[in-house]
């Protein structure tokens, strides 16, 4: 019976640690920071350089904040992360994709957004780190 018992919390063990590493992973400061600058502080991110090589597709005018989809690119060779923030949002930071050697830099994903807002995307490329905006009107609040 003991043997059994050691067997199956090894196996629990075992399944769990896929999820402690993923939660090392989660950078929880940068997700829960109210305002953008203290989330780009815990991301690391230093002088921000405008591009227009950061594709946004997203709505002018969203009905329902709850549901706005948004289409990233980055254009900009060597992207390593993407990064979502909503201004106006109570925790700015929406996500943070990072990408392995070899794949696309695009995203397609649906956010909340509480009001009328900038969406704000920062790539990070080596050391440096790229800025796009685009202006989304809420018509009714997303977030409750």
């Amino acid at each position: 019976m003991q043997r059994r018992s050691f067997l199956l919390g090894m196996l629990t063990m075992i399944a769990l640690a896929p999820i402690k590493v993923w939660a090392a992973l989660w950078n929880r400061p940068a997700f829960e920071a109210l305002k953008i600058k203290d989330a780009t502080q815990y991301l690391n991110v230093s002088e921000e350089i405008p591009s227009g090589d950061i594709v946004i597709v997203a709505p002018e005018r969203a009905e329902n904040g709850a549901v706005v989809q948004i289409e990233i690119r980055s254009n900009i060779q060597n992207t390593e992360a993407i990064a979502i923030f909503v201004e106006n949002n109570p925790t700015p930071l929406i996500a943070n994709f990072m990408f392995g050697d070899g794949a696309e830099p695009f995203v397609v994903t649906r956010i909340k957004m509480a009001e009328t807002s900038d969406l704000k995307i920062v790539v990070k490329a080596g050391s440096q780190y790229f800025t796009n905006a685009k202006n989304i009107t809420v018509l009714e609040n997303g977030c409750g």
